[in-house]
């Protein structure tokens, strides 16, 4: 096999998961100030199903084949002039953010401050649950300023994000309240919430007041905005896809208007941010929670996983 090639999950039109097949695509070249990562695995993200469908075109294109993946773990196979931060052989993990999709491949190059270090006794397809766990860390700390004794309410707590807010806000000692399906209350408890509500059965009106609101879903935003106590905060990092420019409008307007500025962000961690949530995992306050492993070729199943619903932590690809 030509090693100036490498495997990867690519699509030739928008479509269902069925669009998704495992191809052959030219093995990057770390440029200065990135390396090569050997990727073990990645998981699956909502945003990569809105580009996969084609729901966001106007910022994808009809340029294809197309790449999907956006975070992932593996070690450093090479290091480009200048790389600096890691060394050949480290065990990493990343989010390729805003530079777009491509983890679901063998390899992928990355600015080396875009890296963090998995810990030690972490195994790296387990590990490829937590990138994500970014978002929570800076939802909660620095968007929120989330304190102990707080009450805070996870919209989507069973999935990749929420799961992990559901534990980084047991573990500062806020009183977590998590909304999922019926069938993940137990999991969500398990997790560390004091309380799990079915989102279908319980509307937003019976849930109280809270002190800080993480939603995940991007929808009702004005229904969650009204449970917040004075001086709560809200922080969503997902928009209503349906609907994406009232849907983005509003939290642009909630600054100005009504009880409480709903504050939005798309995460894009750089090393700082992965060394802290290293540091969660090491400290016991942060454990991956893989719902189920995919083999490469079927990324298509886990896609199709995804859009059913009801998933409780990650769905994880192992490139090996």
């Amino acid at each position: 096999m030509d090693d100036r090639t490498m495997k990867a999950v690519l699509f030739d039109r928008y479509g269902g998961p069925e669009v998704l097949y495992a191809g052959r695509v030219a093995r990057p070249e770390p440029k200065r100030g990135e390396v090569l990562v050997r990727v073990r695995a990645f998981s699956v993200n909502g945003g990569e199903l809105a580009a996969r469908t084609g729901r966001v075109r106007l910022l994808t294109g009809r340029r294809f084949p197309q790449r999907i993946g956006l975070d992932f773990t593996g070690e450093v196979a090479a290091l480009g002039a200048g790389a600096t931060g890691v060394a050949v052989g480290d065990r990493v993990w990343g989010v390729l953010a805003r530079t777009g999709f491509g983890s679901a491949a063998e390899y992928v190059a990355v600015r080396a401050d875009r890296l963090g270090r998995v810990p030690e006794g972490v195994d790296l397809v387990e590990a490829a649950a937590l990138p994500v766990a970014t978002t929570a860390i800076t939802a909660l700390r620095d968007k929120a300023g989330l304190r102990p004794g707080e009450r805070l309410l996870v919209r989507g707590a069973a999935g990749g994000v929420g799961n992990a807010a559901v534990q980084l806000g047991r573990a500062r000692g806020a009183e977590v309240t998590g909304l999922a399906r019926a069938a993940n209350l137990d999991f969500v408890r398990e997790l560390g919430a004091q309380h799990a509500i079915d989102h279908r059965s319980v509307p937003p009106q019976d849930l109280g007041l809270f002190d800080v609101v993480l939603d995940t879903a991007g929808t009702d935003l004005r229904a969650f905005r009204r449970l917040l106590k004075p001086g709560g905060r809200m922080v969503t990092i997902a928009f209503d896809l349906a609907r994406p420019a009232a849907s983005l409008g509003y939290v642009a307007a909630s600054a100005v208007h009504g009880r409480g500025r709903v504050r939005f962000f798309s995460g894009n961690p750089a090393r700082a941010l992965f060394d802290d949530l290293a540091r969660e995992v090491v400290e016991g306050n942060l454990r991956p929670a893989v719902d189920a492993r995919f083999p490469l070729e079927e990324t298509a199943a886990a896609h199709r996983a995804l859009e059913a619903g009801g998933v409780r932590g990650k769905y994880v690809v192992s490139v090996d």
